[in-house]
């Protein structure tokens, strides 16, 4: 069921400027399509930021779209989503703590990592593992209509082998990545298959944005070729060259294996993601009644 959107004053559900947050995206959680498919959640703008709201919660993407290092903005922003009538719960996502967070309030730090478009040298090892995968694996890529029960199945089986380490959040994604390509038509998924025809692997990329392109997701199997999945990540990075993007979000660094895949490839931190949330205090009854 798709959640009740709260109310309220402010910056609302214009559609030019819900349009513009995609167009210049630079998080993955600025574009709405995914997030609407995999989520359910309704966009509204505050300030230059945008909320994903659902029942008596929001989760706003404290990354403004004129800095998106701009803490003032981020503020600003925040103070307008804390006055929606009905809110119990807010989540900011953005490059520094807000203000307005309580002391108390539990946060957790990681960071984008990126690569400029077009690529810069591959190193020797890697052009190693890219010429093996060229003689064993073919990339090709499609959109929505590419996705088969292959795919499904790929990413089940990624989620079974690390039932015990993926959170729920995460498992609910993965299983809504058919949706997401019908609802990004700019969201191009990538497949590795080898000479027998089986897919071996895939990776999905968002070129929504006008200048960022998104290394979204990627999933492969445990018997894949060498540098499958350095060869999906090169047909994505190439699609971005071709239509004009100066840089690859690869996304966040999550555990060191992550990190290290995107360090082979040259990648760097170039933006900060500070999580905090927070529950909004019910006042009592006797302080309601007093008007306080």
């Amino acid at each position: 069921m798709t959640p009740r959107v709260m109310s309220g004053s402010g910056g609302g559900l214009s559609t030019a400027g819900l349009a513009r947050i995609t167009a210049q995206a630079v998080t993955p959680e600025q574009l709405l399509p995914y997030v609407g498919a995999v989520s359910g959640l309704r966009p509204r703008l505050f300030g230059e930021c945008v909320g994903h709201l659902g029942e008596g919660e929001v989760v706003l993407v404290g990354y403004p779209s004129s800095d998106p290092r701009d803490a003032r903005a981020v503020d600003a922003a925040v103070e307008e989503a804390l006055a929606l009538p009905g809110l119990s719960r807010i989540t900011v996502l953005a490059a520094a703590r807000p203000h307005a967070a309580p002391p108390e309030a539990p946060g957790s730090e990681d960071a984008f990592w990126s690569l400029p478009l077009p690529l810069p040298p591959a190193g020797q090892k890697l052009r190693n593992m890219l010429r093996r995968a060229a003689r064993e694996v073919v990339t090709e890529q499609g959109g929505a209509d590419a996705w088969t029960a292959e795919h499904t199945a790929l990413v089940e089986d990624f989620c079974r082998a690390r039932a015990n380490a993926l959170e729920p959040g995460s498992v609910h994604i993965f299983r809504h990545l058919a949706a997401y390509l019908v609802a990004a038509p700019q969201a191009r998924l990538f497949s590795a298959r080898r000479a027998d025809g089986v897919l071996v692997g895939c990776a999905i990329g968002d070129y929504s944005s006008f200048s960022t392109a998104f290394y979204m997701f990627a999933f492969r199997r445990p018997d894949a070729p060498p540098g499958t999945a350095d060869a999906l990540l090169a047909a994505l990075a190439a699609e971005g060259v071709k239509r004009g993007h100066s840089l690859l979000n690869l996304g966040l660094g999550i555990h060191p294996g992550v990190a290290f895949f995107k360090k082979k490839w040259g990648a760097s931190v170039f933006l900060p993601c500070v999580e905090t949330s927070w529950t909004l205090q019910k006042k009592g009854w006797l302080a309601r009644l007093l008007g306080r």
